[in-house]
């Protein structure tokens, strides 16, 4: 046997069975995915809304870094089962059409915002030029300091999306080389020690480094492990592809749910400098699988029929602009508030979901269609 047929079977691959409890009925859209999308970004906004004390923000953004390598690895697989091979070409042009106009044009009107004195900044060539070419999060990492007044005003958290394109130039390039010479299991195991290496990058981080905090959090080098931990479960017990093992039921996995939620509470309570800055994201990366996983399969289990719902849906499929606007929306609801607390939060997350739901409509949809016209 030759051809994708035979790179299935040789890769373990089953196919979504009829009748399996899986939320893919129609291609690859997964509501509860588009939930956890919602979910993550609520988490960030509610961080930088003032409550970062009570849901920390960053971990929001360690569940996007799981998700989106989840996501990618497991539309990359599934390409290559069925055509024996990955087309860089097409994959990098959907990138740039899905991310680069949102991300320019919010870039462009914060900009903007500031030359026209509508809000204060100190922001600087280099800084901006380091937004543009997606080395934001290094800009952060190399001053003194996350808080770099040099930056557009309100983009800070675009630190993140220079993590998650740095992924994007070099991780479909790496699995490619894998598939072609090793089997899935394989390949999980190789990035299973990628992670590990992260960690012991992080851990000589802060034994070298005067003051690592704000490095480790926003470099590429030290961040990356929390999105190999999604590309893991994608090609290891991919909750929509694979069949479950048989060895663990529902409530095996729904048990393991309950460790994970336990390990995640610890990885936030826990203070302690030195594990806030090594461990704690490995632990966080291990603990997502379990509840990723579960949220897949068992989307209509009580435990995560909620992540289904039309609200978190509907956030989640604007969570991309949403993201992007939310730290603006929330400094210039207070702006015109003159004050913070609850009102000012409410405001912003007006002011960031109109935003982002005529993005969405405005900008996002336009340039897929344009996508489709000009790319197939």
């Amino acid at each position: 046997m030759t051809g994708p047929a035979s790179l299935a079977l040789r890769h373990g691959y089953r196919g979504l069975e009829r009748g399996t409890e899986l939320a893919a009925e129609r291609g690859f859209h997964i509501a509860s995915l588009d939930g956890i999308r919602g979910l993550a970004a609520l988490i960030v906004f509610v961080g930088h809304a003032g409550l970062g004390h009570i849901l920390p923000g960053g971990f929001g953004v360690t569940v996007f870094f799981f998700l989106s390598g989840y996501l990618i690895t497991t539309l990359l697989r599934r390409e290559y089962e069925q055509t024996g091979s990955i087309s860089l070409r097409n994959f990098y042009l959907r990138r740039v059409y899905r991310i680069f106009p949102p991300l320019y044009l919010v870039l462009a009107l914060l900009i903007l915002l500031a030359l026209a004195g509508a809000v204060a900044n100190e922001m600087t060539l280099a800084g901006v030029l380091a937004q543009f070419a997606h080395l934001t999060n290094y800009y952060i990492a190399a001053a003194d300091g996350p808080k770099v007044t040099a930056l557009a005003p309100f983009t800070a958290p675009f630190w993140s999306l220079a993590v998650e394109e740095h992924f994007y130039l070099l991780f479909p390039l790496a699995l490619l080389a894998l598939l072609r010479r090793q089997p899935y299991a394989r390949i999980a195991l190789v990035l299973a020690l990628a992670c590990g290496l992260v960690l012991l990058w992080r851990v000589v981080l802060v034994l070298s480094l005067e003051n690592p905090a704000h490095y480790i959090y926003h470099a590429t080098d030290t961040r990356i492990d929390s999105l190999l931990f999604g590309c893991m479960m994608a090609l290891w017990l991919n909750p929509a592809l694979d069949p479950a093992p048989a060895r663990i039921g529902e409530r095996g996995w729904l048990a393991l749910c309950v460790l994970a939620a336990a390990l995640l509470l610890a990885s936030f309570l826990y203070r302690s400098p030195e594990f806030r800055e090594t461990l704690r994201y490995t632990l966080q990366g291990i603990a997502l699988f379990p509840l990723f996983y579960c949220a897949v399969r068992y989307h209509r289990s009580p435990a995560f029929s909620w992540l289904s719902s039309k609200p978190l849906v509907a956030l989640g499929l604007i969570s991309y602009p949403f993201y992007l606007a939310h730290y603006a929306g929330i400094r210039l609801a207070a702006k015109l508030m003159d004050g913070n607390g609850v009102l000012v939060a409410a405001a912003g997350f007006c002011l960031t979901t109109a935003f982002a739901a005529a993005c969405y409509l405005l900008v996002e949809r336009r340039f897929a269609a344009l996508r489709h016209k000009l790319h197939g």
